[in-house]
């Protein structure tokens, strides 16, 4: 009986040894995006794109070699589940980073949560700015970075009539107040303005195109689109039923990329245009190879990630930089620790697709910003690049400038 028990005290100290020695070779890190709901058209391959990232690392021996461990959640379109989640991710799973959130109101609704607990998330998708956190790093386009180079477009187009069309929540709301005094510094006044929103996954669009129909009727229109989710299914194929075009109304989407045009119609998108900050029609060297690379990896992917027709987008790019700025930090910290990450973070850089991008003081990046035409095969063509922008929260400070 003393031999059987020192064997089997023997055999559970090796097992206790084993998976400690496994727990030791990993980092958990989380991945916070609906992967149901009506955000899912967009959020779901922003998680494909991060487990390839993951991959993509851990393939040339991962961070502080340890290899990433990647923790999916899904809070399935719902805000408040939202900081649900990013609290199991934080207390219950211990993670030491979390890459995710779409909407401003779902990052809105984990700040709270990411602030008490110290966590650190990184946030890829174009947003309102108004806000700056210590537990939170903006790799996406501020407001400067996008929408006001939008509207600089439309105005050297010669567009004196603007059409403001929204999901209504935060992002587009505070998006659009800042755009309405910005034209007005323009010259654009208020008779010449409209503001309308509608509900995430609304699908009724005929009384608001004929308006958009008789708002543009004297030419010399666009619309400048914040919708979000499947919602712009039914607005494009509304807006092309009413023989509404690019020549006649341009719309100018900042929620619309690659990504969800494989859901549209996109040759009845021709014409129209997005700003961002990445294009997968970007002929670099480094593009080429994220984008082949991404391809490649698809062949292998795990279960449950979508092989077919596959692209790559802002939003995606920016969500593979995050990690990658993260990895650096991690090295030039020597640790996983948040506070010395954090640190570690301002002044960074990395080569990405567009050009070398560099993380500020202010976690916001200095990034290349594009406009881009859609074509019938759902890739943007890129009709005016405006070179690196550093990203600014506040619209006070950029605002003032003009």
């Amino acid at each position: 009986m003393k031999t059987y028990l020192a064997h089997l005290i023997a055999g559970l100290a090796l097992l206790g040894a084993s998976l400690t020695g496994r727990a030791e070779d990993t980092v958990k890190v989380g991945v916070l995006h609906s992967l149901s709901g009506t955000m899912a058209i967009s959020e779901t391959s922003l998680k494909d794109v991060l487990l390839f990232t993951f991959d993509e690392i851990n393939a040339k021996g991962g961070v502080l070699g340890k290899k990433i461990e990647p923790v999916i959640v899904d809070p399935a379109s719902n805000w408040p589940l939202f900081a649900e989640k990013a609290e199991q991710l934080l207390v219950k799973d211990k993670v030491a980073v979390v890459f995710g959130c779409w909407t401003s109101v779902s990052r809105k609704s984990v700040l709270p949560v990411f602030e008490k607990y110290n966590g650190l998330l990184f946030y890829p998708v174009q947003y309102e700015g108004e806000e700056l956190s210590r537990n939170i790093f903006y790799t996406a386009e501020a407001v400067n970075q996008q929408a006001i180079p939008a509207v600089d477009y439309m105005l050297g187009e010669g567009k004196k009539k603007f059409y403001l069309l929204g999901s209504d929540y935060v992002y587009p709301r505070t998006t659009n107040k800042i755009l309405k005094q910005y034209l007005k510094s323009r010259g654009i006044p208020d008779s010449d303005i409209v503001e309308i929103y509608t509900p995430f996954g609304h699908t009724d669009y005929q009384t608001i195109v004929a308006a958009i129909k008789q708002f543009s009727a004297g030419g010399n229109a666009c619309v400048i689109s914040t919708l979000n989710g499947d919602t712009n299914v039914p607005f494009f194929k509304e807006f092309a039923n009413a023989g509404l075009t690019s020549e006649n109304c341009p719309v100018v989407s900042f929620s619309l990329s690659e990504d969800e045009f494989r859901s549209l119609p996109a040759k009845d998108l021709v014409g129209h245009l997005g700003c961002w900050t990445y294009f997968m029609s970007l002929n670099t060297p480094e593009n080429k190879a994220f984008v082949g690379d991404f391809k490649k990896w698809l062949a292998t992917a795990p279960p449950g990630v979508e092989r077919k027709n596959r692209v790559t987008c802002s939003p995606m790019n920016l969500s593979r930089v995050g990690v990658y700025l993260w990895k650096e930090a991690v090295e030039k910290a020597g640790s996983f620790d948040v506070d010395k990450v954090r640190e570690a973070l301002p002044g960074l850089k990395f080569n990405a697709p567009e050009g070398e991008v560099t993380m500020q003081a202010n976690h916001h990046l200095i990034n290349y910003v594009f406009i881009g035409e859609t074509q019938a095969n759902g890739q943007f063509k890129i009709i005016k690049s405006l070179g690196a922008v550093a990203g600014e929260p506040f619209s006070e400070k950029f605002l003032s400038r003009n």
